[in-house]
């Protein structure tokens, strides 16, 4: 069974290897939760994200026992990138079986690090069954994501680096998909502070292991859909899932609108880019998922920063609509010379600055004679929004809006 003392070896392992990553005080965030926030940045790790402390100590552990004929692993994201970077560094051969729909993006980045990938399967559950495989045949180490307890001792050092800096923590909140993160920092910070809460955060989308942790047994789900894609696991597994039961106080599960708001909110109030796996803890607690006594210390761990920037920009967008920062329109016309001129001048009147602009006059939708304005504007809230609404249904003009 995985104790203290095997995530203390671990950390000697990985500890000049791995960024001990920033565990920043956050004003913003304490200020609005009447909680003392600290912000533990994995997002910042070398690979962008805590993958590696587990990768890395699995593999060392596989050297030290003298097993260099090389590794495999399944992943379409940070592991793949950990198991890599730490193969690398042992100089032995690694073999990443990823998705056939990964992106470029996360291929190319896997490759950099020296590793062999294999596109393989619909989904990761079939990259995941042929890697197992690939493994056996050639007689390599088959390097588990999470169900692993020197992968778990290696996410575990967290929770040290942690208490180096705020020793008296109340709570650590801690994003789920696997659980091989929070049952390695569970076992440490239980084993050093037995009071201490350990709270879990998982996506809608992916509710495997929070429905097994209500159920108090394993229960896989059919499918996953959620943009955090680094904790969208569809099936539970049992040995991660009874440190879960031991070591964790409560359990919580977070929508795809609060970890878009939350990665939204980190970027523009903590200037902090983080992906949405690793956005999950701070969606909870600005949605007031959170209970605790008021004044409590809490650590949150943002676990990695590895973002799709189409994702990205997606997020921002809505961000904008929803914060009511941005305005589409589609305005009709009656098309004759001055009947733009007329509808910006509007907009010139109320201030509203016109980002994006198209003018349509051959749509079927449309009646003879008319034409359709999309427009897009900068807005500065509700308030404002509601002026330009008033503005144009006084000069006349037909108008629907987007969301």
């Amino acid at each position: 069974m995985l104790d203290l003392k095997n995530i203390e070896k671990a950390y000697e392992r990985v500890k000049n290897v791995v960024h001990h990553t920033p565990f920043s005080y956050a004003p913003i965030l304490s200020q609005m939760s009447g909680y003392e926030v600290y912000l533990k940045k994995e997002n910042l790790q070398r690979t962008g994200a805590f993958k590696l402390r587990g990768a890395f100590n699995k593999i060392a552990t596989l050297v030290e026992n003298g097993k260099k004929g090389g590794v495999v692993a399944a992943s379409a994201g940070n592991h793949a990138q950990g198991v890599a970077f730490s193969a690398k560094y042992f100089g032995i051969d690694a073999t990443i079986v990823m998705p056939e729909s990964t992106p470029l993006t996360k291929v190319q980045g896997v490759k950099e690090f020296g590793a062999t990938v294999i596109l393989q399967g619909s989904n990761y559950d079939e990259a995941y069954a042929y890697a197992v495989t690939f493994a056996k045949e050639n007689h390599y180490d088959f390097v588990h994501p999470f169900t692993d307890e020197e992968v778990m001792a290696g996410q575990g050092t967290i929770t040290l680096e942690m208490f180096e800096e705020v020793e008296d923590l109340d709570a650590i909140v801690v994003p789920v998909g696997g659980g091989g993160l929070i049952s390695g920092m569970s076992v440490a910070a239980k084993t050093l502070n037995p009071e201490i809460k350990m709270i879990g955060v998982s996506a809608e989308g992916a509710p495997a292991m929070k429905n097994s942790y209500d159920a108090k047994q394993p229960l896989d789900t059919t499918s996953v859909r959620t943009i955090a894609d680094g904790i969208a696991v569809r099936d539970t597994s049992p040995v991660t899932l009874e440190y879960i039961l031991k070591y964790v106080d409560s359990f919580e599960n977070v929508c795809d609108d609060e970890i878009a708001s939350a990665i939204l909110f980190l970027l523009e109030k903590q200037k902090v880019l983080v992906e949405g796996a690793g956005s999950v803890g701070v969606a909870a607690l600005i949605h007031g998922k959170i209970d605790l006594p008021e004044g409590s210390k809490i650590g949150i761990v943002l676990s990695g920063g590895n973002i799709d920037v189409t994702m990205l920009s997606l997020i921002i967008e809505k961000g904008l609509m929803k914060s009511a920062r941005k305005m589409k329109l589609m305005v009709t016309l009656i098309d004759k010379p001055g009947a733009l001129q007329a509808f910006t001048q509007i907009l010139t009147d109320v201030d509203a600055n016109i980002v994006q602009i198209g003018y349509d006059r051959t749509s079927i939708d449309l009646e003879f004679g008319d034409a359709h304005v999309s427009v897009a504007l900068e807005t500065k809230g509700e308030e404002h929004q509601e002026q330009i609404r008033q503005k144009l249904k006084e000069g006349g003009f037909s108008f629907k809006e987007e969301h």
